[in-house]
């Protein structure tokens, strides 16, 4: 089975990357799992996307732990321990780093015992079609995958953008793939792997507290009327008495923190000691009788809650 894990940040194209993969795979008659997994959701945060492809039914789920080929969108994300890329690599392991240095610098870099490879720079007015040319790179350096194969892949998965885009796309997942073609088959697949090889995570125990310390704060009554959880607010609540319709019901049955009291003639009191402002009652309140104020002010109004 083959496992490929792509690295790239946010906006660079690496899911995009990986679905042509997967597509040229089955194309090639391989059963093919492909995803994007994401972190912080924000354009240029580091993301990976992974695709297996095998011969039989892929029993195997979730991350990629010993790939046989790391596609590295972004050469920045090599100095960045946080982004994974080296995480699982084995001394067979593949890279291919989009980079404008050579793949002997990185070998030496990074003490990397498998082939390295390097895709030539894109220009900068082309960079947000690097995930084409790391799918054309990859596809060059395994056997199995030929260029028909790949410009069939792009044209299923680009067709959406266009014929203009899927041109474009197309072009430069050429040229990566003659870039390498001198070292078509370079990339093998990996054997089985072991369940029996698992390593369970180093578990940290943490000893229990003494009931007498953590009983009262879990079990003793009443003890949350102790917290003055209204020191939290940054917003108040205020209803206006002569647009409250006292339907009483909405706003404290909808207060999270019980903090709405109704009195006998139906008209609700807001337990500022407790009312953290999340402002519920204000979305729920029909009549819109309840606006909110900044804390700040109201106490500048000399308002006390």
């Amino acid at each position: 089975m083959y496992r490929i894990r792509l690295h790239g940040r946010g906006g660079q194209g690496m899911k995009t990357a990986g679905r042509i993969l997967g597509s040229a795979f089955f194309l090639a008659g391989f059963e093919v799992q492909d995803a994007p997994r994401y972190g912080a959701e924000r354009r240029g945060a580091p993301i990976f996307a992974y695709v297996r492809a095998g011969r039989t039914p892929i029993l195997e789920r979730g991350v990629i732990s010993r790939p046989d080929l790391i596609i590295v969108a972004d050469d920045h994300l090599l100095a960045m321990p946080g982004a994974g890329v080296l995480s699982g690599a084995q001394p067979q392991t593949a890279f291919l780093i989009h980079s404008h240095e050579k793949p002997s610098l990185w070998r030496e870099r990074l003490n990397l015992q498998g082939p390295v490879f390097t895709l030539p720079g894109l220009p900068e007015n082309e960079l947000r079609f690097r995930g084409a040319a790391c799918a054309g790179g990859a596809a060059a350096l395994i056997p199995e995958l030929n260029i028909d194969l790949l410009a069939e892949a792009v044209q299923e998965e680009l067709a959406p953008l266009g014929p203009e885009l899927v041109a474009t796309n197309l072009g430069v997942a050429r040229m990566a793939y003659a870039s390498l073609a001198a070292h078509r088959g370079a990339v093998h697949e990996g054997g089985p792997v072991s369940a029996g090889e698992y390593t369970p995570p180093g578990w940290l125990t943490l000893a229990c507290e003494e009931p007498l310390l953590s009983a009262p704060a879990i079990h003793a009554a009443a003890t949350s009327e102790l917290s003055q959880t209204g020191l939290w607010r940054t917003e108040r609540p205020i209803i206006d008495g002569s647009r409250c319709n006292r339907c009483w019901w909405l706003c404290s049955t909808f207060c999270p923190e019980g903090a709405i009291q109704v009195d006998d003639e139906r008209r609700p009191r807001i337990d500022y000691g407790h009312c953290k402002g999340c402002l519920v009652c204000l979305a729920q309140c029909p009549a819109h009788a309840i606006s909110a104020v900044p804390e700040e002010e109201a106490a500048a109004q000399g308002e006390t809650p």
